[in-house]
């Protein structure tokens, strides 16, 4: 995967005086079948989340509230995307490191995913990540 294949997308948004509504919708909103949905919350000063890559999963992430920001690296350049408004999330196919960080106080990161968790998907190491590449 590149780069260029992560990509902003963005998300129904029903307006109203009562409150805003917005909503995903598994292969019409992303890409994908949504298998597994996990959020991230509580995340102290400082602290980063992510710092990995999958074989096979891919990913959409929307901060449902505050702001972070998603590093996304192919081996050779990475771009970073600041996350802060819930009618809009990253799409991140697999084979791309990411990570997240600069957390907001009391953000809130929902995280979509292609596949159910599976351990042996995940790849942790950087250097090892980079050889996959670069190996086939």
């Amino acid at each position: 995967m590149t780069l260029n294949d992560v990509k902003i997308i963005d998300l129904p948004k029903i307006i109203d005086p009562r409150g805003n509504l917005s909503f995903i919708e598994d292969s019409k909103h992303v890409p994908f079948i949504i298998e597994r949905t996990y959020w991230i919350y509580d995340v102290p000063g400082g602290e980063k989340r992510g710092g990995h890559a999958y074989k096979k999963n891919c990913e959409f992430i929307v901060a449902l509230s505050g702001s972070f920001d998603v590093i996304i690296h192919n081996g050779n350049n990475e771009q970073k995307y600041f996350l802060n408004r819930s009618y809009y999330g990253l799409y991140v196919p697999n084979m791309l490191w990411r990570s997240l960080e600069n957390f907001s106080t009391n953000s809130l990161a929902l995280v979509l995913s292609s596949t159910t968790y599976e351990e042996s998907d995940y790849i942790r190491n950087f250097e090892y990540f980079n050889s996959i590449l670069n190996n086939g």
